[in-house]
Protein backbone atom coordinates (compact mmCIF):
# COMPACT_ATOMS: atom_id res chain seq x y z
CA UNK A 1 0.00 0.00 0.00
CA UNK A 2 3.03 2.49 0.77
CA UNK A 3 4.55 1.59 -2.48
CA UNK A 4 1.04 2.79 -4.46
CA UNK A 5 0.73 5.74 -2.52
CA UNK A 6 4.23 6.73 -2.42
CA UNK A 7 5.20 7.13 0.63
CA UNK A 8 8.34 6.02 3.04
CA UNK A 9 8.13 3.49 5.14
CA UNK A 10 8.33 6.15 7.92
CA UNK A 11 5.50 6.98 7.58
CA UNK A 12 3.87 3.51 8.83
CA UNK A 13 5.96 3.57 11.81
CA UNK A 14 4.79 7.30 12.51
CA UNK A 15 1.47 6.35 12.51
CA UNK A 16 1.30 2.36 14.07
CA UNK A 17 0.46 1.79 17.09
CA UNK A 18 -2.86 3.39 17.21
CA UNK A 19 -1.87 6.58 19.07
CA UNK A 20 -2.40 9.53 17.81
CA UNK A 21 0.19 11.28 15.99
CA UNK A 22 2.16 13.79 17.89
CA UNK A 23 2.68 16.96 16.03
CA UNK A 24 5.33 16.93 13.61
CA UNK A 25 7.33 19.87 14.10
CA UNK A 26 9.36 19.53 10.60
CA UNK A 27 6.33 19.80 8.55
CA UNK A 28 7.08 23.28 7.15
CA UNK A 29 10.61 21.92 6.17
CA UNK A 30 9.96 18.64 4.65
CA UNK A 31 8.60 20.63 1.32
CA UNK A 32 11.32 22.70 1.25
CA UNK A 33 14.08 19.70 1.81
CA UNK A 34 12.06 17.70 -1.12
CA UNK A 35 11.79 20.81 -3.43
CA UNK A 36 16.04 21.28 -2.98
CA UNK A 37 16.86 17.54 -3.14
CA UNK A 38 14.88 17.90 -6.71
CA UNK A 39 16.65 20.58 -8.17
CA UNK A 40 19.01 17.88 -9.72
CA UNK A 41 17.80 15.11 -11.62
CA UNK A 42 19.54 12.66 -9.23
CA UNK A 43 19.11 14.76 -6.17
CA UNK A 44 21.15 16.25 -4.05
CA UNK A 45 23.37 15.46 -0.92
CA UNK A 46 21.98 16.40 2.58
CA UNK A 47 25.37 18.85 3.39
CA UNK A 48 24.11 21.06 0.04
CA UNK A 49 20.47 20.61 1.02
CA UNK A 50 21.36 21.74 4.34
CA UNK A 51 23.14 24.58 3.05
CA UNK A 52 20.58 25.85 0.25
CA UNK A 53 17.99 25.52 3.50
CA UNK A 54 20.09 27.75 5.44
CA UNK A 55 20.92 30.30 2.64
CA UNK A 56 17.83 30.45 1.05
CA UNK A 57 15.40 30.02 4.06
CA UNK A 58 17.58 31.79 6.72
CA UNK A 59 16.63 28.77 8.45
CA UNK A 60 18.90 27.28 11.43
CA UNK A 61 19.36 23.88 10.98
CA UNK A 62 21.91 21.17 11.21
CA UNK A 63 23.21 19.10 8.39
CA UNK A 64 22.17 15.84 10.63
CA UNK A 65 18.59 16.91 10.94
CA UNK A 66 18.27 17.43 7.01
CA UNK A 67 19.97 13.99 6.66
CA UNK A 68 17.02 12.47 8.89
CA UNK A 69 14.44 14.35 7.08
CA UNK A 70 15.78 12.93 3.93
CA UNK A 71 15.70 9.35 5.28
CA UNK A 72 12.35 9.51 6.63
CA UNK A 73 11.10 11.27 2.91
CA UNK A 74 13.06 8.36 1.11
CA UNK A 75 15.56 10.81 -1.08
CA UNK A 76 18.54 9.04 -1.45
CA UNK A 77 21.30 10.00 -3.84
CA UNK A 78 22.98 7.55 -6.31
CA UNK A 79 26.09 5.79 -5.54
CA UNK A 80 29.41 6.84 -7.65
CA UNK A 81 31.16 4.89 -9.82
CA UNK A 82 34.54 4.85 -11.60
CA UNK A 83 35.18 7.88 -14.11
CA UNK A 84 36.90 7.82 -17.42
CA UNK A 85 40.37 7.63 -17.73
CA UNK A 86 42.40 9.17 -20.83
CA UNK A 87 45.49 7.76 -19.65
CA UNK A 88 47.14 6.12 -22.53
CA UNK A 89 50.36 5.13 -21.90
CA UNK A 90 54.22 7.10 -22.50
CA UNK A 91 53.33 10.33 -24.80
CA UNK A 92 55.62 13.02 -25.30
CA UNK A 93 57.17 14.87 -22.22
CA UNK A 94 54.86 15.55 -19.16
CA UNK A 95 55.02 18.72 -17.23
CA UNK A 96 56.02 18.40 -14.01
CA UNK A 97 53.47 18.64 -11.22
CA UNK A 98 54.11 22.28 -9.80
CA UNK A 99 50.48 22.43 -8.15
CA UNK A 100 51.94 19.40 -5.99
CA UNK A 101 48.32 19.53 -4.35
CA UNK A 102 48.53 23.17 -3.10
CA UNK A 103 44.96 23.56 -3.89
CA UNK A 104 44.53 26.71 -2.12
CA UNK A 105 44.58 29.73 -4.24
CA UNK A 106 44.75 33.21 -2.86
CA UNK A 107 42.62 35.17 -6.11
CA UNK A 108 40.58 33.70 -8.50
CA UNK A 109 41.76 32.52 -11.84
CA UNK A 110 45.53 31.85 -10.44
CA UNK A 111 45.13 27.97 -10.32
CA UNK A 112 42.79 25.93 -12.69
CA UNK A 113 42.14 22.18 -13.39
CA UNK A 114 41.16 20.39 -16.26
CA UNK A 115 40.32 17.11 -17.21
CA UNK A 116 38.26 14.60 -19.77
CA UNK A 117 35.11 12.72 -18.28
CA UNK A 118 32.83 10.03 -20.34
CA UNK A 119 29.49 9.02 -20.55
CA UNK A 120 27.29 7.11 -22.48
CA UNK A 121 24.55 8.78 -24.46
CA UNK A 122 21.89 7.44 -26.87
CA UNK A 123 24.31 4.32 -27.76
CA UNK A 124 27.46 6.11 -28.04
CA UNK A 125 29.83 7.54 -25.96
CA UNK A 126 30.23 11.84 -24.83
CA UNK A 127 33.10 13.30 -23.32
CA UNK A 128 32.99 16.31 -21.32
CA UNK A 129 36.28 18.58 -20.93
CA UNK A 130 36.10 21.26 -18.27
CA UNK A 131 38.09 23.83 -16.09
CA UNK A 132 37.81 24.35 -12.48
CA UNK A 133 39.08 27.57 -11.01
CA UNK A 134 40.32 26.27 -7.63
CA UNK A 135 39.62 29.38 -5.70
CA UNK A 136 36.13 29.13 -6.20
CA UNK A 137 35.67 25.69 -7.91
CA UNK A 138 33.74 27.26 -10.25
CA UNK A 139 33.80 26.16 -14.06
CA UNK A 140 35.24 28.45 -16.14
CA UNK A 141 35.15 26.64 -19.10
CA UNK A 142 33.97 23.66 -20.46
CA UNK A 143 33.27 21.96 -23.61
CA UNK A 144 30.93 18.56 -24.73
CA UNK A 145 31.80 16.64 -27.62
CA UNK A 146 30.96 13.25 -29.01
CA UNK A 147 34.73 12.26 -29.07
CA UNK A 148 37.86 13.11 -26.20
CA UNK A 149 39.60 14.73 -29.82
CA UNK A 150 42.41 17.73 -30.07
CA UNK A 151 39.63 19.61 -31.48
CA UNK A 152 37.68 19.04 -28.14
CA UNK A 153 40.85 20.65 -26.43
CA UNK A 154 41.65 23.26 -28.04
CA UNK A 155 37.35 24.30 -27.75
CA UNK A 156 38.03 24.30 -24.13
CA UNK A 157 40.94 26.74 -24.33
CA UNK A 158 39.67 28.85 -26.77
CA UNK A 159 36.55 29.09 -24.17
CA UNK A 160 39.11 29.44 -21.32
CA UNK A 161 40.75 32.28 -22.93
CA UNK A 162 38.31 35.68 -22.32
CA UNK A 163 38.39 34.53 -18.73
CA UNK A 164 41.94 34.90 -17.91
CA UNK A 165 43.25 37.40 -16.32
CA UNK A 166 46.73 37.20 -15.72
CA UNK A 167 49.15 34.65 -15.64
CA UNK A 168 48.17 31.47 -14.04
CA UNK A 169 48.73 27.66 -13.40
CA UNK A 170 46.77 24.97 -15.19
CA UNK A 171 47.62 21.17 -13.76
CA UNK A 172 45.93 18.07 -15.71
CA UNK A 173 47.31 14.44 -15.40
CA UNK A 174 49.29 12.89 -17.77
CA UNK A 175 46.34 12.75 -20.80
CA UNK A 176 47.57 12.45 -24.53
CA UNK A 177 45.82 15.41 -25.28
CA UNK A 178 47.86 17.29 -22.29
CA UNK A 179 51.26 16.34 -23.95
CA UNK A 180 50.77 17.70 -27.52
CA UNK A 181 53.17 20.04 -28.84
CA UNK A 182 50.20 22.23 -30.48
CA UNK A 183 48.32 22.30 -26.65
CA UNK A 184 51.94 23.20 -24.80
CA UNK A 185 52.36 25.93 -27.16
CA UNK A 186 48.80 27.22 -26.74
CA UNK A 187 49.26 27.45 -23.09
CA UNK A 188 52.59 29.22 -23.48
CA UNK A 189 51.05 32.44 -25.90
CA UNK A 190 47.82 32.28 -23.35
CA UNK A 191 50.66 33.00 -20.30
CA UNK A 192 49.67 29.67 -18.81
CA UNK A 193 52.02 27.60 -16.89
CA UNK A 194 51.53 23.66 -17.59
CA UNK A 195 51.30 21.00 -14.44
CA UNK A 196 50.55 17.65 -14.24
CA UNK A 197 49.86 14.99 -11.76
CA UNK A 198 52.35 11.81 -11.42
CA UNK A 199 51.16 9.34 -13.28
CA UNK A 200 48.47 6.76 -12.15
CA UNK A 201 47.86 9.36 -8.90
CA UNK A 202 44.34 10.53 -9.32
CA UNK A 203 44.99 12.69 -6.38
CA UNK A 204 46.99 14.74 -7.35
CA UNK A 205 43.86 16.35 -9.22
CA UNK A 206 41.53 15.41 -6.65
CA UNK A 207 39.76 18.78 -7.08
CA UNK A 208 38.09 17.49 -10.25
CA UNK A 209 38.00 14.28 -9.12
CA UNK A 210 35.46 15.50 -6.67
CA UNK A 211 33.85 17.47 -9.54
CA UNK A 212 33.29 14.70 -11.40
CA UNK A 213 31.77 12.52 -8.79
CA UNK A 214 29.44 14.91 -7.38
CA UNK A 215 28.36 15.57 -11.38
CA UNK A 216 27.82 11.85 -12.26
CA UNK A 217 25.80 11.32 -8.57
CA UNK A 218 23.81 14.62 -9.44
CA UNK A 219 23.17 14.86 -13.21
CA UNK A 220 24.16 11.78 -14.88
CA UNK A 221 23.72 8.25 -12.91
CA UNK A 222 20.80 6.28 -13.83
CA UNK A 223 19.51 8.33 -16.64
CA UNK A 224 19.02 8.35 -20.46
CA UNK A 225 19.40 10.75 -23.21
CA UNK A 226 17.82 10.84 -26.16
CA UNK A 227 20.45 12.49 -27.97
CA UNK A 228 23.63 13.92 -28.05
CA UNK A 229 22.21 17.71 -28.37
CA UNK A 230 19.60 16.95 -25.54
CA UNK A 231 22.19 15.22 -23.22
CA UNK A 232 24.72 18.32 -23.98
CA UNK A 233 21.56 20.92 -23.49
CA UNK A 234 21.53 19.60 -20.04
CA UNK A 235 24.79 18.87 -18.83
CA UNK A 236 25.37 23.16 -20.11
CA UNK A 237 22.19 23.84 -18.20
CA UNK A 238 23.62 21.29 -14.43
CA UNK A 239 27.55 23.47 -15.16
CA UNK A 240 25.59 26.79 -14.45
CA UNK A 241 23.76 25.56 -11.68
CA UNK A 242 26.75 24.20 -10.09
CA UNK A 243 28.23 27.77 -10.44
CA UNK A 244 25.56 30.35 -9.33
CA UNK A 245 22.67 27.99 -7.42
CA UNK A 246 24.63 25.00 -5.54
CA UNK A 247 26.01 26.02 -2.43
CA UNK A 248 29.47 24.31 -0.99
CA UNK A 249 30.66 24.00 2.40
CA UNK A 250 34.48 24.93 1.55
CA UNK A 251 33.08 28.17 0.03
CA UNK A 252 31.35 29.15 3.44
CA UNK A 253 27.86 28.17 2.39
CA UNK A 254 28.27 30.31 -0.41
CA UNK A 255 28.11 29.05 -4.54
CA UNK A 256 30.90 29.50 -6.56
CA UNK A 257 29.77 32.98 -7.97
CA UNK A 258 28.81 34.24 -4.36
CA UNK A 259 32.10 33.88 -3.30
CA UNK A 260 34.02 35.04 -5.66
CA UNK A 261 31.78 38.04 -5.89
CA UNK A 262 32.13 38.26 -1.86
CA UNK A 263 35.67 38.36 -1.80
CA UNK A 264 35.89 40.72 -4.55
CA UNK A 265 33.88 43.07 -2.19
CA UNK A 266 35.82 42.34 0.27
CA UNK A 267 38.96 43.44 -1.32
Amino acid sequence: MLDKLELPKSTYYRYAGGRSPRADRWADVRPLVREAFARTPNGMGYRQVAMALRAEQGLSISGKTVLKLMREEGLRCRIRRKRYDSYRGERGEAAGNILDRDFAAEAPMTKLATDVTEFKVAGAKAYLSPVMDLYNNEIVAWSVARSPNFAQTLEMLEDLGPRLEGPALLHSDQGWQYRQLAYQRRLEEMGVTQSMSRKATCLDNACMEGFFGHLKDEFYRGRSFESFESFKEQIDAYIVYWNTRRYQARLKGMTPVQYRGHSIRAA
